[in-house]
Parts: C-alpha cells; structure tokens; sequence
C-alpha cells in the first residue's frame, strides 16, 4: 500500500472507530477492560520505564496496570504536553505523585511534577489510539503528539504497543512515510504484533 494522507477521510475514520468504543456495553467494556490489563501485566518488570497515558473520553483505561505496576517495581511514567510544543516530555508517576496542572485544551489531560524525560529514554510505550490495523499503524487523536516524539527517536527507540479494544482494530489505515508502526497491538482478542524493516 502506499501512504496517503486525506485530512477528511482520517477524521471520518476517527468518528466511526470512536462510535465504536463508545458503543461497547458497559458490562462488556469492563469485561475488556479486565483482560488487555491481565494481558499486559507480563510486560512489568521491575526497574523497568513503562510510559502508560491519562485515558480521555471512551479510551482503554490502565488503571489496574498501572497499580500493579508500581507494586511490582516498574518505573510508570506518564505524557507531559508542554505549551506550544508537540514532542511530548514524560514524568515519573506513583500514587503520592502531586498534580501540577490540567493542560489547557479540548483534552483537559492532567499534568503531573516529577524530573521530565524523553520517549527515548523510556523501555516501553503504551499508547492510545482510535483504531490500528494490521499491519502496525495507528490512528491516533489528531494531535501528532506521539508521532512527533517518535520522530526524535532516532538511535534508541522504545517499544511501541497499541491498547484498545477489538472494534478498533481496522483491515487497513492510511498512512504517511514518515509514521512509524507499532509494535504490537493488544486488544481483548488478541496480541497482534508486527515485523519492523
């Protein structure tokens, strides 16, 4: 396939693939919710840098995760969006860890203090999207916070997994040359994950 990049026809995806999520049962959602947390937890080890996300609107949560997480040592980390910048910094998050401020915007995702890295210094990245498809791309919000921070990862790249549900996952995405696939992608079903060049 080569990548395309038509703005309308990816907010179009956007709407159908977060109808989807927002469509879940709520009996059926936790359901999932409970199995892509049990799934993951094979990845926590301790003193390990595991970037994990503030979920917006109907996002996977990882709440459980990130509890056993910080019990079994894994270093968590979460996204810090700093005023007019788009490469994202990331700070080390634990219960006790004080709130700074909300970020201003429509995704109102809270910010918290803490030594601030870069993804590249980070083991493993968890990260949100509206759907991914099977050949590793994801679609994300529309921000390009991620695909920025991915572009500076020049010489030590973390792991990359997508989370959601298994109605996100589509056949195909359009993608650009320069978006870099996934890893892999975890949803309910199945552990999907994909051959890098």
């Amino acid at each position: 396939m080569t990548g395309y990049s038509d703005a309308e026809y990816k907010q179009q995806l956007r709407r159908q693939f977060r109808r989807a999520r927002q469509q879940l049962p709520q009996r059926e959602r936790l359901r999932a919710e409970t199995c892509i947390n049990r799934r993951l937890k094979k990845l926590l080890k301790r003193g390990r840098r595991m970037a994990f996300y503030w979920p917006v609107g109907s996002e996977l949560r990882l709440k459980q995760l990130m509890q056993t997480a910080i019990k079994r040592g894994t270093h968590v980390y979460l996204p810090y969006i700093e005023a007019g910048k788009r490469r994202l910094w990331f700070t080390r998050y634990q219960p006790d860890t004080r709130r700074e401020r909300h970020r201003a915007g429509r995704l109102d995702i809270p910010q918290f203090h803490g030594k601030k890295v870069r993804m590249e210094k980070l083991d493993i990245v968890l990260l949100p999207l509206v759907a991914a498809d099977k050949q590793g791309y994801r679609l994300g919000q529309g921000g390009g916070f991620y695909d920025a921070s991915l572009a500076h990862c020049r010489f030590s790249l973390p792991k990359k997994i997508g989370v959601g549900f298994a109605c996100q996952l589509a056949d195909q995405l359009p993608y650009e040359s320069h978006d870099k696939p996934l890893d892999a992608f975890v949803c309910e079903r199945s552990w999907l994950t994909f051959k890098q060049d």
